[in-house]
Protein backbone atom coordinates (compact mmCIF):
# COMPACT_ATOMS: atom_id res chain seq x y z
CA UNK A 1 0.00 0.00 0.00
CA UNK A 2 1.37 3.50 -0.23
CA UNK A 3 0.06 6.30 0.00
CA UNK A 4 0.08 10.50 -0.72
CA UNK A 5 -0.67 13.39 2.31
CA UNK A 6 -1.98 16.65 0.95
CA UNK A 7 -2.81 19.46 3.60
CA UNK A 8 -6.49 19.54 3.88
CA UNK A 9 -8.92 21.92 5.66
CA UNK A 10 -9.37 19.24 8.67
CA UNK A 11 -6.11 18.59 8.95
CA UNK A 12 -5.20 16.08 6.41
CA UNK A 13 -6.56 14.91 2.61
CA UNK A 14 -4.76 11.03 2.07
CA UNK A 15 -5.45 8.68 -0.62
CA UNK A 16 -4.02 4.97 -0.89
CA UNK A 17 -2.98 2.52 -3.66
CA UNK A 18 -2.85 -1.17 -3.34
CA UNK A 19 0.15 -2.39 -6.08
CA UNK A 20 2.44 -0.75 -7.64
CA UNK A 21 2.06 2.78 -7.95
CA UNK A 22 2.30 4.35 -11.65
CA UNK A 23 1.81 8.24 -13.25
CA UNK A 24 -1.41 7.08 -13.68
CA UNK A 25 -2.60 7.09 -9.72
CA UNK A 26 0.02 9.19 -9.02
CA UNK A 27 -1.61 11.95 -10.99
CA UNK A 28 -5.20 10.88 -10.21
CA UNK A 29 -4.72 11.07 -6.79
CA UNK A 30 -3.51 15.06 -7.56
CA UNK A 31 -6.71 15.38 -9.27
CA UNK A 32 -8.89 14.78 -6.39
CA UNK A 33 -7.13 16.51 -4.12
CA UNK A 34 -7.28 19.68 -6.69
CA UNK A 35 -10.81 19.10 -6.78
CA UNK A 36 -11.50 19.20 -3.21
CA UNK A 37 -9.07 22.11 -2.44
CA UNK A 38 -10.35 23.73 -5.72
CA UNK A 39 -13.55 24.97 -4.31
CA UNK A 40 -12.19 26.86 -1.06
CA UNK A 41 -9.60 28.48 -3.91
CA UNK A 42 -12.47 29.65 -6.13
CA UNK A 43 -13.70 31.27 -2.59
CA UNK A 44 -10.27 32.41 -0.81
CA UNK A 45 -7.75 32.48 -3.46
CA UNK A 46 -4.68 31.26 -1.48
CA UNK A 47 -3.03 28.74 -3.22
CA UNK A 48 -1.49 25.83 -1.87
CA UNK A 49 1.75 24.52 -2.22
CA UNK A 50 2.47 21.12 -2.64
CA UNK A 51 6.06 20.17 -2.00
CA UNK A 52 7.42 17.21 -4.03
CA UNK A 53 10.87 14.94 -4.56
CA UNK A 54 11.77 13.69 -7.84
CA UNK A 55 10.42 10.46 -8.15
CA UNK A 56 9.87 9.29 -11.74
CA UNK A 57 6.13 9.57 -11.40
CA UNK A 58 6.09 13.32 -9.76
CA UNK A 59 8.50 14.16 -13.05
CA UNK A 60 6.88 11.78 -16.31
CA UNK A 61 5.60 14.10 -19.09
CA UNK A 62 1.72 12.62 -18.18
CA UNK A 63 2.05 14.05 -14.68
CA UNK A 64 3.66 17.30 -15.71
CA UNK A 65 1.02 18.06 -18.87
CA UNK A 66 -1.53 18.07 -15.87
CA UNK A 67 0.21 20.98 -14.01
CA UNK A 68 -1.03 23.49 -15.41
CA UNK A 69 -5.18 22.22 -14.63
CA UNK A 70 -3.87 21.83 -11.01
CA UNK A 71 -2.14 25.11 -10.81
CA UNK A 72 -6.15 26.32 -12.21
CA UNK A 73 -7.67 25.17 -8.90
CA UNK A 74 -4.91 26.57 -6.57
CA UNK A 75 -2.70 23.90 -6.63
CA UNK A 76 1.18 24.71 -6.87
CA UNK A 77 3.63 22.18 -6.96
CA UNK A 78 7.18 22.86 -5.61
CA UNK A 79 9.94 20.40 -6.06
CA UNK A 80 12.33 19.31 -3.66
CA UNK A 81 15.98 19.29 -4.51
CA UNK A 82 17.39 16.00 -5.86
CA UNK A 83 18.37 13.58 -3.25
CA UNK A 84 17.21 15.30 -0.24
CA UNK A 85 15.26 13.05 1.47
CA UNK A 86 16.26 15.29 5.32
CA UNK A 87 13.82 17.69 3.51
CA UNK A 88 11.18 15.37 2.65
CA UNK A 89 8.77 15.68 5.18
CA UNK A 90 6.66 13.36 4.20
CA UNK A 91 9.51 10.96 5.47
CA UNK A 92 9.46 12.34 8.70
CA UNK A 93 5.89 11.57 9.11
CA UNK A 94 6.01 7.67 7.75
CA UNK A 95 9.00 7.28 10.23
CA UNK A 96 6.59 8.39 13.36
CA UNK A 97 3.87 6.16 11.95
CA UNK A 98 6.65 3.04 11.32
CA UNK A 99 8.38 3.09 14.29
CA UNK A 100 6.85 4.82 16.43
CA UNK A 101 2.63 4.64 16.08
CA UNK A 102 2.04 1.21 14.87
CA UNK A 103 2.13 -1.17 17.58
CA UNK A 104 4.20 -4.44 16.63
CA UNK A 105 1.27 -6.50 16.81
CA UNK A 106 -0.46 -4.82 13.42
CA UNK A 107 3.00 -6.28 11.28
CA UNK A 108 0.50 -10.12 12.16
CA UNK A 109 -0.53 -9.38 8.76
CA UNK A 110 -1.26 -7.16 5.47
CA UNK A 111 -4.81 -6.33 6.16
CA UNK A 112 -4.08 -5.58 10.30
CA UNK A 113 -1.34 -3.37 9.29
CA UNK A 114 -3.23 -1.83 6.31
CA UNK A 115 -6.15 -0.74 8.80
CA UNK A 116 -3.50 0.35 11.40
CA UNK A 117 -2.33 2.89 9.12
CA UNK A 118 -5.89 3.74 7.43
CA UNK A 119 -6.96 4.17 11.15
CA UNK A 120 -3.55 6.78 12.24
CA UNK A 121 -3.93 8.68 8.55
CA UNK A 122 -7.39 9.01 9.73
CA UNK A 123 -6.55 10.76 12.93
CA UNK A 124 -3.78 12.73 11.62
CA UNK A 125 -4.49 16.01 13.29
CA UNK A 126 -5.80 15.09 16.53
CA UNK A 127 -4.68 12.27 17.89
CA UNK A 128 -1.42 12.02 16.11
CA UNK A 129 0.83 15.07 15.01
CA UNK A 130 4.49 15.82 13.91
CA UNK A 131 5.32 19.18 14.93
CA UNK A 132 8.21 20.20 12.28
CA UNK A 133 11.01 23.26 14.14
Amino acid sequence: MSWGLFPGTAGLFFHTVEGSVKTEQVAGAFDLFAAHYGDGYAVHKKPCVVIIDNASMHTSRAFLARRDDWMAQGVVLHYLPPYSPELNLIEIVWRKIKYEWLPLSCYASYGTLKQAVLDILSKFGDEYRVTFV
